[in-house]
């Protein structure tokens, strides 16, 4: 038996397959999710919660190991111009015991928090992107965390100690026609016997060039004894029937090494399953709730590294008789760029330490940590090309070959730019965020607006709500943010948390007058969508901001400095949120989707005249037929 290249699904069981793999429950509170409510819950993190002294002690120890590492054995140059992390690069990190950061040192890992993980993150992906995202892949949503989370004491057992020192892992879910649509996945997993046999192509697998451990995520077909449904399994690399068929070449992150593999007939024992048959994106979502914060912690890396730049050269170069600096509209990019980069690094230590203590749900602290980080780390380092000028667009290369200071800014541009995609595109992420952050109202008022429910079950839906909102609608009113004393043990940045305490109401107003106006369409509103959780984000960067500076200023370690960037920050933001609230309303997205039906009948072809279309020819999806492979396998295990 095999599966088809592709399923074709409704648009219903798309929806149904997301939600069924999503977290049902709220166990522990969450500060992000009562902010969406309207509810300024600065309880939840501050004060500001700080590591353990001996997990300080152990991540610095390491800190320190790997910094000298990226400045003695990392040759970022070296990569970029060979498309290709040299094997003693790799070598290197396994020695030190990178591979093993987020494992337990029972199973002869680091055991780092995942304050310090994300700290090594930000560092060794300041050396170079394309390391960062090897490592990333590897421990966030390789082999190592799912096991953590959701494996056998066996599987730990087996597994874990390979992966701390010697085993590169991959995680393979994407496929030619599959993103972010799980539901329509076709990579099957037939039981036979003791076994699953596995068909089926992947693509866009981060480390699968070089991985010796997949988890795989395959589609189990329903049948007796078998629940079915999408199965995550642990898969040897070197297993027969595994070809690696492609190495992939991007604009950025040019040493990762990405690929494409095709499964035909590989036997997989049942002991190599993760979890129940069916679980498997549940475990995918459940994994990502931390593995997010490891891109946001590099694009904090990349904002220090812009903001380095920025200060050594717009302090050296001069026009118009003063540094570059002194000119107001190259001061505000540079405004921009530390104030954004004191607030990204904020949020993130504040939701790794959230992530460590394990007291709050943290799935929308992570994803808004990923939203935001992605989107202000492009914004930071186009700005650091614009500072640049022409040298900003120019190679490391070229600017050595003809004398000056190598400095990688275009480099850094591109290299981020896959961070608005990785792990979950803005677009994606605006959806999963805004699910999550109206889940209260669904699970009071779900009912009145499912077609497919009763009279019956509309009537207690409608008697639900009417308590829930009833209790909930009137606190929206007013709030402490409209006491002008309120948070004043914060100083002069009080006034910030009082503003992001009546911004919340106002989100939650909002929020709620749309589920009344449109109700079941509420859905297919991604602009409206969008903004909401644009907005959201930007309250709990401030939120995060000015709980960071106050803990800076009341340990006296940059207090008075911090303070300042929190400010600037918060000032910006708030001018970002207000634009946010007027788009909320007034925009063109009815206009748009006319425009759209437009460009897709052919109505504005006429427009595309003039050009010519240098793309090559071939089908704009490449065929995933499952069998046996015609291509050589260019898999490279690094031993």
């Amino acid at each position: 038996m095999t599966a088809p290249s592709t399923r074709n699904v409704s648009e219903r069981e798309a929806r149904q397959v997301a939600e069924a793999a999503r977290e049902q429950d709220w166990r522990k509170p969450s500060f992000a999710k009562e902010l969406f409510l309207g509810r300024f819950r600065l309880d939840l993190i501050h004060p500001h919660p700080t590591p353990a002294d001996e997990d300080a002690q152990r991540g610095e120890e390491f800190l320190a190991k790997l910094r000298d590492f990226c400045e003695t054995k990392i040759d970022g140059a070296r990569i970029e111009r060979e498309a290709r992390i040299p094997d003693e690069t790799i070598d290197g990190l396994k020695e030190i015991g990178a591979l093993g950061m987020k494992i337990d040192t029972k199973y002869g890992g680091l055991g780092l928090t995942q304050v310090y993980y994300n700290k090594a993150l930000a560092l060794v992906g300041s050396a170079n992107p394309a390391i960062g995202a090897l490592l990333s892949a590897h421990q966030s949503i390789g082999v190592p965390q799912p096991l953590k989370q959701f494996g056998t004491q066996e599987q730990k057992d087996v597994f874990l100690p390979r992966c701390a020192r010697t085993d590169i892992t991959a995680f393979l879910l994407t496929e030619p026609d599959v993103g972010s649509d799980p539901a329509r996945l076709a990579t099957s997993a037939v039981p036979d016997g003791e076994d699953y046999v596995l068909d089926g192509v992947k693509l866009w697998t981060t480390n699968g060039v070089v991985a010796d451990l997949l988890v795989v995520m395959a589609r189990v077909p329903k049948s007796e004894g078998h629940k079915g449904g999408i199965t995550a399994f642990v898969v040897e690399a070197a297993a027969e029937g595994v070809t690696v068929e492609n190495r992939n070449a991007f604009m950025g992150l040019r040493g990762i090494e990405n690929g494409v593999t095709r499964f035909h007939r590989v036997r997989v024992p049942a002991a190599n399953r993760i979890g129940p048959e069916g679980a498997g994106l549940k475990i995918a979502l459940t994994t990502l709730n931390t593995g997010r914060l490891s891109l946001p912690a590099m694009c904090v890396g990349a904002g220090k590294w812009c903001l380095k730049i920025a200060r050594e050269w717009s302090a050296a170069r001069e026009q118009w008789g003063k540094p570059i600096a002194r000119h107001e509209a190259v001061g505000a990019k540079i405004s921009f760029i530390a104030a954004t980069t004191f607030a990204l690094e904020a949020v993130v230590d504040l939701a790794s330490q959230m992530a460590d203590e394990d007291r709050n749900d943290i799935r929308i602290e992570a994803a808004l940590a990923k939203l935001y980080g992605s989107e202000m780390g492009c914004l930071m380092a186009d700005e650091l090309v614009q500072i640049r000028g022409g040298r900003g667009f120019e190679t490391a290369a070229s600017l050595a070959a003809r004398g000056e200071r190598a400095v990688p800014a275009e480099q850094i541009l591109r290299d981020l730019r896959i961070n608005r995609i990785f792990e979950g595109s803005t677009e994606i992420m605006h959806l999963l965020i805004a699910r999550e952050a109206v889940d209260a109202h669904l699970s009071v008022a779900g009912d009145l607006i499912d077609p497919d429910k009763s009279l019956g079950d509309k009537g207690k839906a409608a008697a639900k709500a009417g308590t829930f909102y009833a209790r909930w609608l009137p606190k929206l009113v007013a709030g402490p943010g409209q006491l002008p004393r309120t948070y004043a043990e914060f100083g002069e940045l009080a006034g910030h948390l009082r503003y992001v305490e009546r911004a919340s109401r106002k989100l939650a107003r909002s929020t709620f007058y749309a589920m009344s106006r449109w109700q079941g369409r509420m859905e297919t509103k991604q602009g409206f969508l969008g903004r909401i959780v644009d907005i959201g984000a930007e309250l709990f960067a401030m939120s995060a901001a000015v709980v960071r500076a106050e803990h800076l200023r009341a340990t006296d370690d940059h207090g008075r400095e911090a303070r300042q960037l929190a400010d600037a920050f918060c000032r910006q933001a708030r001018i970002r949120v207000d634009e946010l609230f007027g788009r909320l309303w007034t925009n063109t997205d009815d206009l748009d989707r006319k425009v759209v039906s437009g460009v897709l009948t052919g109505t504005y072809a006429w427009l595309e005249e003039g050009v010519v279309d240098p793309s090559g020819d071939g089908p704009w999806i490449a065929d995933a037929t499952p069998g046996p492979a015609t291509k050589e396998n260019v898999h490279r295990p690094i031993r």
